[in-house]
């Protein structure tokens, strides 16, 4: 390990650290543009430039130069801080002075960074240099004039996200970045472009003019849209969510989140549902009503119904605390059907380890084979496909899909469609399948939808078997892993929210649906039962339901979510529920009391002390619970020849917040079916 020494600080790094890293590691900071400890090092801005003695007798790029012993480094003598002033004059020479209207002011590196290392003034009087905009789609805005040439946004495309549609293009004075082809960004990561941009010269087109960054109340929360658990920043001002920013967590989605992440938020402030309704026995419409009303005349309905004629469902996007407290309810009421699965999928429940994601999102760093069934990761988990393109990209790792044929951002083998195609595999002994059997660690991602067929419990227990054969699973290793895409349903699973043998939903005559707007659940329900719908959306669940609760979206309570991986994490509340609209813990607990049953907590911290008192796992916060690997249950069946198709169309209209928000119906008419998108919009 070489040791060397920075502004009088030893300091031993790793062999084939750079002088910037090494700086980092003791706290001394060096200014930079283009550096990116995620990207690539192109040492084009030169505003890293350090001295080292005995070397070059000029500045050297200290992202560029490897640490070595005995390396005596300078970053603040006379020669660093003239270079520095230097470089920074050059960057500014044709940068705009339009700083206060820069949707950039007050996060801008190019600000802060002209303000400690910059000249004091400017000896340039020519006119400045002008570029002209680049539509990069309905989520970038851009202002290519202040563009340094970072190349960030560049590289980002490239390496992370797999998409070369951006590019530096000419030389010297007229170089410039954009499309070669001039067409929107491609990707589902590319609001990660917004972040990266040193500058003003990429901002977010929907918070264009909105605020400005100390004018907003920062929360700290998680994403529902996928089962990731992707770490996020609310940013708010009064009562109106205004962007959505990532937070860093290397073992989940490090600092990157999808644009669906991002940019769906305002869908958060339409088709609301913000007051109860009940419909009206004669002439079934819909009138809205007072809390009171609306929960005694529900309270006298639930009497009338025998327990075993009761069924409760949880949606896609609900947190731990209001499932806990419905299942509570409905055991109140000595009614046992609950189903989370609403997407129809059969597998073995009684195995954690038999439908989570065992290796941990984290462990794709360390696959070195990776086989990946019924599944387009790049659909269904955008932040979970960049690491496995960055396994490919940086180890070359090989990679297989059994199903419909998906447009990766990594090369990957096609070796079938069915489940007959994984049976092959396991029983082979060249090709992939020797691939696998040879792989340290091995990994197979299934996707949940894999399980939403009528021979889903039966291919649980073909996927376990080849798992067996493959040696997916050995000691300090288990690559069997499912990639769910709802947000509460690993949750739902730890705590029991569903029955080993389903119920026949089309025989409940009361049914409560928290959270639930899928078409294949809806249409199975007795068209003369009694719906119940708790939501936040006016969407397809709230057009069947009897009665109508408003419950809160994500950003508009506090909650615990389980990730695909098993790992819980805390949402915090950043705003307030629109109008009548409450926490949906607390229209469970107030139904309970005016049933007769008043569950056994007052506020939230009781609830989840009770929660967590009976399981476990939810008092494990940031931690994943152990589960150990072992044969799945009782699995009856054949599996049929159907091949499995892509669960997701369309990655921008996936849940009832997408389908209200006018940046995805944007982003879905622009990359994925403009015609028919145009028409639902109409």
């Amino acid at each position: 390990m070489p040791k060397l020494t920075i502004n009088n600080q030893e300091v031993d790094v790793a062999l084939g650290t750079s002088i910037i890293q090494a700086a980092e590691q003791i706290g001394i900071e060096i200014p930079r543009f283009c550096y990116h400890d995620r990207l690539t090092v192109p040492a084009n801005c030169r505003m890293c430039l350090v001295e080292v003695e005995g070397g070059p007798p000029k500045p050297v790029a200290s992202c560029a130069m490897a640490c070595g012993e005995g390396m005596v480094v300078k970053t603040d003598s006379p020669m660093v801080k003239k270079a520095r002033k230097g470089v920074m004059e050059m960057l500014l020479i044709n940068h705009p002075l339009d700083c206060p209207i820069c949707d950039q002011g007050g996060e801008c590196d190019l600000q802060d960074q002209a303000v400690a290392y910059g000249f004091d003034r400017s000896r340039y009087s020519e006119n400045k240099r002008a570029v002209k905009d680049k539509p990069l789609g309905p989520l970038i805005k851009t202002t290519m004039t202040r563009c340094i040439n970072c190349t960030r946004c560049v590289r980002f495309g490239e390496e992370v996200a797999g998409v070369t549609e951006l590019g530096q293009l000419n030389r010297g004075e007229d170089a410039e970045i954009g499309t070669f082809i001039a067409k929107a960004i491609s990707t589902e990561m590319s609001g990660n472009m917004i972040d990266i941009c040193p500058v003003g010269a990429l901002t977010s087109k929907p918070y264009a003019f909105k605020a400005r960054s100390w004018e907003l109340k920062k929360t700290e929360s998680i994403d529902v849209h996928d089962a990731l658990g992707c770490n996020i920043r609310v940013d708010s001002r009064g009562n109106e969510v205004l962007r959505i920013l990532p937070r860093l967590n290397e073992d989940i989605n490090e600092e990157w989140i999808d644009d669906r992440t991002r940019f769906a938020y305002d869908g958060l402030k339409k088709k609301r549902l913000d007051r109860p309704y009940i419909k009206d026995e004669v002439s079934k419409k819909l009138r809205a009503v007072e809390w009171p009303e609306a929960l005694s005349y529900l309270a006298d309905k639930m009497k009338t119904f025998k327990a075993n004629n009761m069924a409760a469902l949880a949606g896609d996007l609900c947190d731990a605390e209001s499932m806990f407290a419905l299942k509570g309810l409905m055991k109140s009421l000595g009614a046992d059907n609950l189903e989370c699965r609403v997407d129809g999928a059969q597998f073995d429940v009684t195995n954690k380890s038999g439908y989570r994601f065992n290796s941990g999102i984290a462990g794709v760093d360390e696959a070195d084979a990776i086989l990946l069934v019924g599944t387009n990761p790049r659909r269904e988990a955008a932040v979970l496909n960049a690491r496995i393109r960055r396994a490919f990209y940086e180890r070359n790792i090989a990679i297989a899909l059994i199903g419909e044929k998906m447009d990766a951002t990594f090369e990957y083998e096609h070796i079938g469609t069915s489940p007959q195609d994984i049976e092959k595999l396991s029983n082979a002994r060249t090709g992939f399948a020797k691939t696998l059997k040879e792989a340290k660690n091995p990994m197979i991602i299934v996707g949940a939808d894999v399980f939403a067929r009528e021979d889903g419990l039966a291919l649980h227990g073909l996927l376990y078997t080849a798992a067996e054969k493959l040696g997916v699973v050995k000691d300090g290793w288990n690559g069997f892993n499912v990639l769910h895409h709802a947000a509460s349903r690993m949750a739902a699973l730890e705590m029991g929210f569903t029955l080993t043998n389903p119920f026949d939903l089309g025989e409940m005559g009361f049914v409560y649906l928290l959270g639930v707007d899928n078409h294949q659940t809806l249409d199975n329900i007795h068209p003369h039962a009694f719906v119940v719908y708790q939501g936040h959306h006016g969407d397809a669940g709230a057009h069947r339901a009897d009665v109508i609760l408003p419950g809160a979206a994500y950003t508009e309570k506090s909650g615990l979510y389980m990730n695909t991986e098993g790992r819980v994490q805390r949402g915090r509340q950043a705003i307030d529920p629109p109008g009548q609209a409450r926490e949906d813990w607390t229209i469970i607990r107030a139904l309970s009391e005016e049933c007769g049953n008043a569950l056994p907590y007052n506020n939230l911290a009781q609830l989840r002390s009770a929660l967590t008192a009976q399981y476990t796992a939810f008092g494990m916060v940031d931690e994943i619970a152990p589960a150990a690997w072992g044969a799945f249950g009782d699995i009856k069946g054949t599996v049929t020849a159907k091949v499995f198709e892509n669960p997701i169309d369309n990655f921008y209209l996936t849940n009832v917040i997408t389908k209200a928000s006018a940046t995805m119906m944007k982003c879905s008419a622009e990359f994925v079916m403009p015609d028919e998108t145009l028409k639902a919009a109409e």
